[in-house]
């Protein structure tokens, strides 16, 4: 920064110099004017009064229209200057951060902190990575169980299911026996009934023909009576 500010000084007295120069190439300009103002104030004498008025105003706005170029011209060297002067600091700057933190990085000190550093990014790593490890395998665990449960739940439905189907097919099986042997009682009575018509119908009937025999006897001992009878009346 110094060194800069120094090298400065001499610029800005050189950027002086052509002012002073152009200043003095300048100032022969009224003297002419004033030879030309004699000649043509002996040529024209009704313009004496104004031609000195007129040569001044434009000197002066020569002047200041040379004054502003150059102070604009001094201003943006300036500014330029200034530039390159920040560009070179923050270069320098950045350069000496960075030979810094180079030496900071390439200490003992550093390496020693920056091979704690990984040794503890490490176990910190490895103690992530074995609570991750944990809490995965008690989900996978869990997982496990809830899977065990629900395939011993699904198992006792489905067993339970078939117990009550089993049951029902029992119960109408049950039914359809008793049902069965309702139906062959009821035929046996049945049977029965038809069985003991047929037996009384057979015993009438053999009642019913021992009756007419009994009457077939008794009719023919009648006969056989009357014959005797006839006979014995006949031969008397």
């Amino acid at each position: 920064m110094r060194r800069k500010s120094r090298s400065i000084s001499p610029r800005c007295n050189k950027s002086r110099s052509p002012s002073a120069r152009r200043h003095k190439s300048r100032s022969p300009t009224p003297k002419r004017y004033k030879r030309q103002r004699s000649r043509s104030s002996s040529l024209s004498p009704t313009h004496k009064s104004s031609s000195p008025n007129l040569g001044s105003i434009d000197c002066k706005n020569a002047c200041e229209k040379l004054k502003k170029e150059e102070e604009e011209r001094k201003r943006r060297q300036q500014e330029a200057e200034l530039k390159l002067i920040e560009e070179e600091t923050a270069k320098r700057v950045e350069e000496a951060i960075l030979e810094k933190v180079e030496e900071r990085l390439n200490s003992e000190e550093i390496k020693q902190e920056i091979q704690k550093r990984l040794e503890e990014g490490r176990r910190r790593l490895n103690d992530e990575v074995a609570i991750q490890l944990e809490k995965e395998k008690e989900a996978a665990l869990l997982e496990a169980r809830q899977k065990e449960e629900q395939a011993r739940k699904e198992k006792e439905d489905l067993e339970k299911m078939l117990e009550e189907n089993r049951k029902r097919v029992e119960e109408a099986q049950r039914r359809e026996a008793l049902e069965q042997q309702r139906r062959e009682e009821e035929r046996y009575r049945e049977l029965e009934e038809l069985q003991r018509q047929k037996e009384e119908a057979m015993k009438r009937k053999k009642q019913q023909e021992e009756e007419e025999r009994l009457n077939q006897m008794k009719l023919l001992g009648k006969n056989k009576l009357r014959l005797k009878l006839s006979f014995a009346l006949g031969s008397k």
